[in-house]
């Protein structure tokens, strides 16, 4: 309120403010939790927000020559306040502030204000069609059914008038806790364990360190060679300038001497780690998340420079492999347990199955969440009782030597995670090796079909294997969809990331009813999308991550332009932009139909098809005849075709009435099945077990000389 007042007198202009009392609230609190604020930004305590309400009163009356205030209010004790302070600070009721009610609620309260000439009123209304203010409306019902609604007090008869008016300085005085009991901090949202800590980018007090610090690393990175680094022979093999390397024969022995020598290692330390009480497992995992917490910045930077993250993308990457870890250290600690689960059955036996390590596990990472996927199935292996031998993408080698020198340090020996460099024969290679016991892999369908194929053929033991895929990710969106809140959702998640995710959105079904206006307004958001470098905050759309995903994508341009593919829109592109980037402007196309596409496209283009009222069965039928079942999104008010498409999706994660990425560790946990993975779905709580072998013990116990539970039962018993 000074801040506002001080720009009053300085434009000399005097501005008309209106002060508003716990609009969405819940969003704000909602908000804070999902992004990991250290507090929220709003209070918990209805009476804290009372007194805030008078407080910031206060401020505009004194300021009253700048600022014309208009207090929105349908509570009496607030408008009497207003009127008490005007009287204190001189205010003129007829020209230096007004009262303000919403069309359709206070009315009785404020005829009464206007009847005694105690104050000038007004209302304000929404405008619309009903169907855009259905929303609007619910959202007005909720707040003023609420308990704690003045609203709904004054009209219950059994309340009492004396609590309804009492001061709420008063009531905010007598609390102990100023903060409500029942609303805990963002970092203690999930139960035994904490969340991840966010930080608010649109907070220049909270976020300047941040963004300076990834501005300066871009300079340090261009001149930093990872060939120096603790990967010096890992790099230089691939590199052929080992002087252990003689033509292409030294090279591939000495790639094997490095796998094998890693192999024998991780096999020497996995009797050890394995049988190691999985607290401490744990403990070690908490601590390196602890660890990626404290050098955000750095691996912030590092996801931005190497990968082309924007820096959203690059602070969400971080908080998700700190939610990895401490998610699955959490889950470990109950089903790793030494005890195990006692299987309860016949009298005079003991039955109980314990969760075991299977030995060497393989780690395939993608490039596209270079930190968080790498660093979620390490976690996974490890708490499990696995040792590591981890293999990323070969486009983002720093941030996973980053992260592998942290977990290090986290106190995890060195042979039992270990990290092996290189492109995709390297990881052909590695899976090839006899002594694999597991792998787990994320990334295209078809390399996921080729490791398949290589673990069947091999003689010995059957080696499991734990894939997540690509996906054609479809959203439907039906006439009752509020189409402001689609185009919101679909800009995200088809654009998001450069369209850099495997979720994300390809695929829009649109009722031929809404589709015009649908489309129209879609436009107009993809011209407001800033591209550019991933080290400026204000840059929507970074790079695809390299020249064979930006030839990928210019080909299907092409393809597309002899297939009936109309173009929609493209979002624009500055013309001075780093030349040796990868930058690709987000397209939409109108198709004719689903069949004309035969696989994923993995980048920022959207394909938009028609469909007329009655065809939602079939299209869902479509869908599910790609084979691919990752995610799926609706957009529909209509609560019974909501739970009928849910029930008949294949989809793996199906997003209703919001975005379809980023899904949350313990909440949405991810993953799917058909072309797009083998299951159990990274983050949720059957995951850890698609690492472990099972064994049961079963034991006797009557044959100790008869049945010692049964003969001591007493009488009374």
């Amino acid at each position: 309120m000074r801040y506002l007042a001080e720009i009053g007198q300085l434009s000399q202009r005097r501005l008309h403010v209106r002060l508003v009392k716990g609009a969405y609230w819940d969003s704000e609190i909602k908000l804070a939790q999902i992004q990991g604020y250290r507090d929220y930004p709003v209070f918990t305590r209805k009476c804290n927000t009372d007194v805030s309400y008078l407080a910031c009163m206060a401020e505009l009356f004194k300021s009253k020559d700048i600022i014309y205030p208009m207090f929105a209010t349908h509570n009496a004790y607030s408008i009497a306040a207003a009127l008490s302070m005007a009287n204190d600070f001189g205010a003129d009721t007829e020209s230096d502030f007004e009262l303000q009610r919403l069309f359709g609620m206070g009315g009785s309260l404020f005829d009464y204000v206007l009847d005694k000439g105690l104050a000038k009123a007004s209302m304000y209304a929404p405008v619309g069609p009903h169907k855009d203010l259905l929303p609007y409306l619910v959202r007005r019902l909720l707040e003023n059914g609420a308990n704690s609604s003045f609203v709904r007090q004054i009209m219950d008869k059994n309340t009492d008038i004396e609590e309804i008016i009492r001061d709420p300085v008063e009531k905010a005085a007598k609390n102990t806790n100023k903060s409500h009991p029942s609303i805990v901090l963002p970092v203690n949202i999930f139960p035994g364990r904490d969340n991840s800590m966010g930080l608010d980018l649109n907070d220049p007090y909270s976020s300047a360190e941040t963004l300076s610090y990834i501005r300066e690393y871009k300079n340090d990175f261009k001149s930093f060679s990872i060939i120096s680094g603790e990967n010096i022979d890992a790099l230089q093999f691939l590199a052929g300038d080992s002087k252990e390397c003689r033509g292409n024969s030294g090279k591939e022995n000495f790639i094997d001497k490095k796998i094998e020598a890693a192999f024998s290692g991780a096999l020497l330390s996995f009797e050890s780690w394995s049988c190691a009480n999985v607290d401490d497992r744990a403990a070690k995992i908490e601590y390196f998340a602890d660890l990626l917490e404290e050098n955000r910045d750095e691996l912030m930077a590092i996801c931005v420079h190497e990968a082309g993250k924007t820096i959203p993308d690059a602070l969400a990457e971080v908080r998700e492999a700190v939610d990895f870890c401490r998610y699955y250290a959490q889950t470990s600690r109950c089903d790793f347990s030494d005890k195990g689960i006692e299987l309860k059955g016949y009298t005079g036996e003991s039955n109980r199955i314990t969760l075991h390590g299977r030995g060497v596990f393989v780690c395939i990472s993608p490039w596209n969440f270079p930190l968080a996927i790498f660093t979620g199935q390490i976690a996974a292996a490890l708490v499990a009782g696995n040792t590591v031998i981890a293999k990323p993408a070969e486009q983002t080698p720093y941030i996973a030597s980053r992260a592998v020198k942290l977990m290090h340090k986290a106190g995890i020996p060195e042979n039992v995670l270990q990290l092996i460099q290189g492109g995709g024969n390297i990881g052909r290679r590695i899976i090839e090796n006899n002594n694999v016991g597991g792998v787990v892999f994320t990334g295209s369908t078809q390399t996921a079909k080729s490791i398949q194929r290589s673990l069947a053929a091999r003689e010995g033991a059957i080696i499991p294997l734990i894939a997540e895929t690509g996906g054609q990710n479809a959203m439907i969106v039906d006439s009752s969809a509020l189409i402001e809140q689609v185009v919101d959702d679909v800009i995200i998640s088809a654009f998001g990331s450069a369209g850099q995710r495997c979720s994300a959105l390809r695929v829009l079904f649109v009722q031929d009813d809404i589709a015009d206006q649908l489309i129209n307004m879609l436009c107009g958001a993809m011209q407001c999308l800033k591209i550019g470098d991933p080290a400026d905050l204000s840059t929507d759309i970074g790079p695809v991550i390299d020249d064979i995903a930006l030839n990928k994508l210019k080909e299907h341009e092409i393809f597309l332009s002899g297939r009936k593919a109309k173009l929609i829109a493209r979002a624009p592109i500055p013309d001075k932009l780093d030349k040796n980037g990868h930058y690709f402007a987000p397209v939409a196309y109108e198709i004719p139909s689903l069949d004309i596409l035969k696989g994923e496209v993995f980048g920022p283009v959207l394909h938009i098809i028609r469909y007329k009222s009655g065809q939602i069965d079939k299209i869902v039928n479509q869908i599910n005849a790609t084979g691919y079942a990752l995610t799926f999104g609706l957009h529909s008010r209509i609560g019974t075709r909501q739970e009928k498409i849910a029930a008949k999706i294949r989809a793996g994660n199906i997003y209703i009435n919001r975005s379809m990425i980023g899904a949350v560790v313990g909440l949405q946990p991810f993953g799917g099945n058909g072309l797009s993975g083998t299951g159990p779905k990274a983050g949720g709580p059957y995951y850890l077990h698609a690492f472990a072998c099972e064994k049961v013990v079963t034991n006797n116990t009557a044959a100790a000389g008869g049945n010692a539970g049964l003969v001591s039962l007493r009488e009374e018993d």
